[in-house]
């Protein structure tokens, strides 16, 4: 049970408007907003005068490796760097070990995640050729949705982008969101080839992103939205690279009447190819981080609402893991402790409003995916609350590092803006960097309503 808090004077981010109001939060919900009166049996009394509340940040693609890899990341360790960094709710991607291709191995994720999350969870129910036909017995309509994504690191032909006939049979039978990664294999391969032929195994990073080309991306996404729009499935995208793929999607109908769906992720966002003579393979990633023109361009589609969400695609791995050869460098980096913090940057240069930002990171994950009672600053929702102080500059450096494997690429990076408390479900989680670990979050509930 959550403690009767009460913050004060905080600007609300929240649907398009900020507005100065109090906050009463009391059995884990916002029951009031307004101005409110010092209430006598309040346990907590925030000052937030100055300071900017948005709702709780849910990022809609991570992969926090439990089960089965959490040398590299686990539900504590990386939910903890979340909350850290103002992020309430995640959803997690099936390439665990096993990948989660069975209700019987989701359930036991949502299991682990009960006990071990500080923020609320949710998973994708991993689909790909060996398991579709089961997948579309499912009464997929209570899923948070579907994803092939990071399968294919398991086997070559897992990704639905490669297997038209799957990905029809998929969209013509099933009622969740498919969230798929789309990039042709065929294509990156016959590129990684002739890189081969010239380098050999040490291929230059700064030739990842004509590897994995737009021509690979653009394709594929285009053969998708094709496909899904025949069977009027629910189509996303996820992490959307190439300025090409942005003139695939629509502005003109509000998400929520939306069939097919995108989001970028927050490093295609923040770093360009310029990058990669500095960083090397810890900006390796898949799909990759592709031109100067392109990150321009994914800010433009995001802002004029062609893509739909921000996320991390956080995808810890160890530095003995990254620092391998081209071929064998693991693709993923860690993010979900930074992504707020890159976001309000753009909004201190002037690039972004925060009340896009709210849009983008809270009001429009919990819409896609038709989370229930999160992802606004509403009365009777739950208090999956951020407060963020935008005059407030600090470094990024090992030190106040949250992640399991110990590093980011954004090390040395000084942000204008902090994290100074973090609510989930009414509990004050996360406060000036001190923790509260006394309760879990919980799992993310659908409502189709």
């Amino acid at each position: 049970m959550s403690t009767k808090t009460l913050i004060k004077n905080c600007s609300l981010v929240n649907e398009g408007q900020i507005r100065v109001a109090d906050v009463w939060i009391e059995d884990g919900l916002i029951q009031k907003i307004g101005q409110i009166a010092d209430p006598s049996d309040a346990a907590t009394i925030i000052d937030g005068t100055g300071k900017f509340l948005f709702p709780g940040i849910i990022d809609g693609q991570v992969h926090f490796r439990e089960p089965g890899l959490t040398h590299k990341g686990d539900l504590y360790t990386e939910s903890k760097a979340a909350l850290a960094g103002g992020v309430t709710s995640f959803i997690d991607m099936p390439n665990t070990s096993p990948n989660v291709l069975s209700m019987d191995i989701l359930n036991e994720k949502y299991r682990i995640a009960s006990e071990q999350s500080l923020a609320n969870f949710g998973f994708f129910l991993g689909v790909n050729g060996d398991n579709l036909d089961e997948v579309i017995k499912l009464d997929t309509s209570k899923l948070l949705g579907v994803s092939d994504d990071g399968l294919y690191f398991t086997k070559k032909g897992n990704l639905l982008a490669d297997n038209p006939e799957t990905m029809e049979k998929l969209f013509a039978n099933c009622k969740a969101v498919i969230a798929i990664h789309s990039e042709k294999e065929q294509i990156v391969e016959e590129n990684e080839n002739q890189y081969r032929e010239k380098y050999g195994e040490n291929v230059p990073v700064k030739f990842h992103p004509l590897i994995r080309s737009e021509k690979a991306c653009y394709e594929a996404t285009k053969r998708a939205i094709e496909l899904a729009n025949k069977h009027q499935a629910r189509l996303h995208i996820l992490h959307l690279t190439t300025e090409a793929e942005t003139h695939l999607f629509r502005n003109d109908i509000p998400l929520k009447d939306k069939n097919i769906t995108t989001e970028v992720s927050i490093h295609h966002l923040w770093f360009s190819d310029t990058d990669y003579e500095r960083l090397g393979t810890l900006i390796k990633w898949n799909p990759a981080i592709k031109t100067e023109k392109d990150k321009k361009s994914l800010l433009k589609a995001l802002l004029d609402d062609r893509i739909d969400l921000v996320t991390t695609d956080h995808a810890p791995h160890t530095l003995e893991e990254k620092q391998k050869p081209y071929f064998q460098s693991m693709s993923g980096a860690p993010m979900v402790q930074h992504s707020l913090n890159i976001m309000l940057e753009f909004y201190k240069q002037g690039l972004i409003s925060l009340e896009k930002i709210a849009e983008k990171m809270c009001h429009n994950p919990a819409i896609l995916y038709h989370i229930e009672k999160r992802g606004f600053i509403r009365e009777g929702y739950f208090a999956d609350l951020t407060l963020v102080d935008l005059n407030t500059s600090w470094t990024v450096s090992k030190e106040n590092l949250l992640y399991k494997c110990g590093w980011s690429p954004v090390e040395g990076t000084t942000f204008h803006s902090s994290i100074t408390q973090t609510f989930v479900n009414g509990n004050l989680v996360y406060n000036n960097g001190r923790f509260n670990e006394n309760t879990r979050g919980m799992a993310l509930t659908t409502t189709l309503d």
